[in-house]
């Protein structure tokens, strides 16, 4: 099943359930938003299948997908909070800056950031200086329903109900700063942008395998290739990720849990940050090379499957100045 969620001049907008081609969605029956439908799921998520179902038979029924009238899945959202699952990036960065790795084998880094106003798949991105260094990363993400405290890294897993992606834009210039001060993120990560679709973890068939997205995720900068990692190479599954994040308080409906950057040990698969891109220069060239990203730049992140398929629908958006 596949759901979004679209622009009716609210903030939280209104819940569709989109055809297996994409093209094609009606209203949500059950519930008027997505965080409705997670604060209820057991009771709705089979009412809502029975829509997808019945919609792939009676096209006369839907009405036309737009994606430039599609939000985020969730326009907002209780929490989101954001790993860095994948030991490559974090590694790979701190080589080239000749700094300690903060990875560790057995506890996950995350923050907590904002989940007040998030920015659909086609933008804009309005931000207000180039000089903070706009860098894009692509993740994997995963919407949860109630999730209890202590809850154990496999049962964890029972609660994830929808998977996303997302591009976590980061302003590099403040990170050094506000990792120094040990409070964690806050200026160096603005709103983050999400797939326009959402998908139940049924529908990514054996591409998801037990916490982990098996599947390259492509992100391109002005139409040129950066890379195509595989996500499969999580070192912390989403289970992980989720039961640290609960390990001391309950998690409520509608919490989004990010992957962090998408990394692969394979350097021929490239990257999906330019963070990354510059790391590898650094440490190939003696000095990076590649610029950071530039107000006009267009910012692409989507999975394909093997029909071409974009399977979360695809992130593209324009990096654009802050309107005054």
């Amino acid at each position: 099943m596949r759901v979004a969620t679209l622009d009716d001049g609210t903030r939280e907008g209104r819940l569709i359930v989109v055809t297996a081609d994409q093209t094609r969605a009606v209203n949500a029956s059950i519930a008027f938003t997505l965080l409705e439908a997670l604060e209820s799921w057991k009771t709705c998520e089979s009412i809502l299948r029975s829509q997808a179902a019945a919609v792939e038979f009676d096209p006369q029924a839907s009405f036309a997908l737009d994606y430039e009238a599609v939000l985020a899945p969730l326009p907002r959202a209780p929490q989101w909070l954001d790993g860095s699952a994948f030991r490559t990036h974090s590694d790979l960065v701190s080589q080239a800056w000749q700094v300690a790795s903060p990875f560790l084998d057995s506890t996950p880094l995350m923050y907590q950031g904002a989940s007040d106003d998030f920015i659909p798949a086609r933008g804009p991105c309005y931000l207000p200086d180039e000089a903070d260094e706009i860098d894009l990363e692509a993740e994997v993400a995963v919407i949860v329903d109630d999730v209890p405290m202590g809850v154990s890294s496999d049962a964890a897993l029972e609660h994830i109900k929808l998977v996303m992606l997302a591009n976590d834009v980061s302003l590099r210039a403040f990170g050094p700063r506000e990792m120094r001060t040990g409070f964690g993120f806050l200026q160096a990560k603005p709103s983050t942008v999400f797939s326009p679709l959402a998908v139940t973890p049924d529908e990514l068939g054996a591409r998801w395998q037990r916490g982990r997205f098996h599947h390259p995720i492509t992100a391109r900068v002005n139409g040129r290739w950066i890379g195509s990692p595989n996500a499969a190479h999580m070192f912390f599954t989403f289970g992980d990720l989720i039961a640290h994040a609960a390990r001391t308080r309950r998690l409520r409906a509608g919490t989004i849990i990010g992957s962090g950057t998408v990394s692969d040990p394979d350097r021929g698969t490239g990257s999906t940050t330019i963070v990354e891109v510059r790391a590898v220069e650094k440490l190939q060239r003696g000095e990076p090379q590649t610029p950071y990203l530039k107000f006009g730049d267009r910012v692409e992140i989507e999975a394909v499957d093997e029909k071409g398929l974009s399977i979360f629908g695809r992130i593209d958006h324009t990096i654009l100045r802050k309107l005054n």
